[in-house]
């Protein structure tokens, strides 16, 4: 029995023993934690440390052009996705991706011998066409001055001659009966003399009455040859048409470029079968390039074509592109309330391509005060792509976030977060913090 709880005790001083041990070593480890979760207040850290000399220099207050700031993405001015009238085969592509070409130049050619061919057989038959037109007019007799007169045509003219000599024998003997019809009513002559004359007139009109109807005839006839003719001539014009649609098939084997410009994209290689349909190139038009700008609905009432724009790339920090404001979207976004504006941008060098992002300030004809502060007094992250500045407030330094607008002179435009008469560090900014103490120079 003492020995059982002799063994209890035991364990249970062990068990305490460690408990105590484990409650030491929490207890270590939280004072330590609260004491690295307790970091000093800046102002402490500024008591604890030495004040900066720093050399500074007050923002200034400048009169600048007024301007409005907006962004959007660089467009070519114009853009053609070039296809073949014809269809054929690709036998040449001449031109790669990124190659400039001229108005006019071949960027794609295809199998001409089909067309080749068809050319030749328009061609021959507007030759026999034109053959039977000429025969037709020559057996018509048409004139020189191409000018059919049906009465002209030899059968026309024998119709006439013979009409003609019929109704002069007509009237003889009509005018012999008359005569003798006088001198039977005087009894000079017999009643059968008188028939016999008589006869004979009556013989004579009907051979001039039936001459006159054989020349009507003739005429008519003739005047459908003539109709004949036309359909000679408008045949010859179709075969003319049918050979001007095979020249222009052939043209059309040969693809080129609308206008001047780059190669942004050729889908289609030698070998490939093409149709009105199929894509050849995509031509990009890009001096002058235009860019599409978005701005907030608020500054539809000032903004108006004519306007100067500056742009800014990433891809040339350096540099500035100057344009002018061409055209603004008539109707407002409806889902974002923002007014389109497009601006031309001259682009010589080529530095501008398509789909760049851009930054643009449309320059406004009114002026405006800027705040300006000395280059050196800004500190930029470019990680972050923010930019601050140490504003001195009784020998202590705050860190203040700008927005910067344009450089000139080593001088930087502040658009917010500092105002003009502070004072900045323009030195030993590296040494600073939000709160340092610093001695000015």
């Amino acid at each position: 029995m003492n020995t059982i709880n002799t063994r209890k005790i035991v364990l249970f001083s062990l068990g305490g023993g460690v408990v105590l041990l484990l409650l030491f070593a929490f207890l270590s480890r939280s004072s330590t934690d609260a004491a690295k979760e307790s970091p000093a207040s800046d102002y402490s850290r500024a008591d604890a440390a030495s004040p900066v000399e720093v050399p500074s220099a007050t923002a200034v207050s400048q009169r600048v052009k007024a301007f409005v700031q907006a962004t959007g993405s660089l467009v070519a001015i114009e853009t053609s996705d070039v296809a073949s009238q014809a269809s054929g085969q690709i036998i040449a592509t001449p031109v790669n991706v990124g190659a400039f070409v001229s108005q006019g130049e071949v960027i794609a050619r295809l199998d001409e011998r089909e067309a080749q061919l068809r050319l030749q057989r328009a061609q021959a038959s507007e030759q026999q066409a034109s053959a039977a037109l000429a025969q037709a007019k020559a057996r018509l007799g048409v004139g020189a001055n191409g000018q059919f007169d049906p009465t002209k045509t030899p059968e026309v003219q024998a119709a006439r001659h013979a009409y003609e000599r019929a109704e002069s024998q007509a009237r003889l003997a009509e005018t012999n009966a008359q005569r003798y019809a006088r001198l039977f009513e005087t009894g000079d002559v017999a009643r059968t003399v008188y028939d016999q004359y008589r006869t004979q007139a009556e013989t004579a009109r009907a051979e001039a009455d039936t001459a006159k109807e054989q020349l009507e005839s003739t005429l008519n006839a003739s005047r459908s040859s003539d109709i004949g003719t036309e359909a000679t001539a408008a045949a010859l014009s179709a075969a003319r048409a049918e050979s001007a649609l095979a020249q222009k098939t052939l043209s059309d084997s040969v693809i080129k470029a609308p206008f001047s410009g780059y190669v942004s994209e050729r889908p289609v290689a030698v070998g490939e079968y093409v149709t009105s349909s199929t894509k050849i190139a995509t031509i990009v038009k890009v001096n002058p390039i235009k860019v599409s700008l978005r701005l907030p609905e608020s500054e539809a009432g000032r903004i108006h074509t004519g306007l100067n724009v500056t742009l800014n790339v990433a891809a040339y920090p350096d540099q500035q592109f100057s344009g002018k404001v061409t055209a603004m979207n008539p109707a407002i976004d409806p889902s974002s309330r923002a007014l389109t504006v497009e601006a031309e941008v001259r682009n010589d060098r080529n530095l501008l391509r398509p789909g760049m992002f851009v930054t643009a300030h449309i320059l406004m004809p009114d002026n405006m005060d800027g705040v300006f502060v000395p280059r050196a007094a800004v500190q930029t992250d470019s990680a972050t792509d923010s930019s601050m500045v140490f504003v001195i407030e009784t020998n202590t330094a705050r860190v203040r976030v700008v927005a910067l607008g344009p450089e000139s002179d080593g001088l930087v435009q502040i658009l917010s977060g500092v105002s003009a008469g502070e004072v900045v560090a323009t030195g030993n900014l590296q040494e600073l913090f939000d709160g340092a103490r610093v001695i000015r120079k």
